[in-house]
């Protein structure tokens, strides 16, 4: 269960008990918000789906326990690979000068593209390594992750599903934020009219970046991924595509 039982969850919410924002990608792949909001139970429910590893890409600063985050057994997350790959370097002018205060905008994934390509390729050969499914998650599960999904499913052939993913992942933290416990630093619960705009504002920045993109196969090819981690990425991205 949720942390609050008020959370309404979206359309193709998974049910792993204390997730936000989570949902499946494609194939063996998954998103969600924040790992420490799973409890027990969602860690084992994590396993029975064939969960493997779970990569977070928050910076290590931000990793760590908050007050009203479940209390959860190590017993629990045995069998799941906790990886930390970080998206984003610290100290990059360029990208510190946008991001204020953090990546919160589909219009910042072009620059993380250009400035990280080497910290996307090692989130890349890892998802390569997954033996049955992996999870990507930031903080929200929203623009990090966003940007990672995205590529997956162009790498997927599933470019036409990347507008209707980032629109879930926007109303689901958006939801979070209307009932969480604890007051977000620095955003909080949009309303309807609100929340419609900014979706479509993400949504042409979306489309602009995938212009830029050309193809996620051609992108990670240039930034070094092996043929070899592309060719595996792919595959577990199209399990079960007809």
């Amino acid at each position: 269960m949720n942390q609050s039982l008020n959370y309404r969850k979206q359309a193709g919410d998974l049910e792993w008990n204390g997730a936000v924002n989570a949902r499946h990608v494609c194939g063996a792949f998954y998103r969600m918000g924040r790992h420490e909001w799973l409890t027990d139970q969602g860690w084992r429910q994590l396993q029975d789906d064939g969960i493997d590893r779970i990569i977070d890409l928050r910076n290590p600063s931000e990793i760590r326990r908050r007050e009203h985050d479940p209390v959860v057994a190590e017993p629990s997350m045995r069998g799941i690979e906790l990886i930390n790959l970080p998206l984003e370097s610290p100290g990059n002018e360029r990208f510190e000068a946008v991001a204020v205060p953090y990546m919160n905008h589909t219009g910042m994934y072009r620059l993380v593209c250009e400035e990280f390509g080497d910290q996307l390729v090692a989130v890349f050969e890892n998802l390569a390594a997954t033996r049955s499914g992996a999870v990507i998650h930031c903080s929200a599960g929203r623009d990090r992750s966003g940007l990672v999904a995205t590529l997956l499913l162009d790498l997927a052939g599933l470019r036409d599903e990347i507008l209707a993913q980032d629109e879930a992942a926007v109303r689901g933290i958006n939801e979070w934020h209307r009932v969480s416990p604890r007051k977000h630093p620095h955003e909080s619960h949009q309303s309807a009219g609100e929340l419609e705009a900014i979706i479509s504002s993400r949504a042409a920045e979306l489309e602009k970046f995938l212009d830029w993109l050309g193809s996620a196969e051609d992108y990670l090819l240039g930034q070094g991924l092996s043929e070899d981690s592309l060719s595996a990425v792919q595959a577990l991205a199209r399990l079960n595509i007809p």
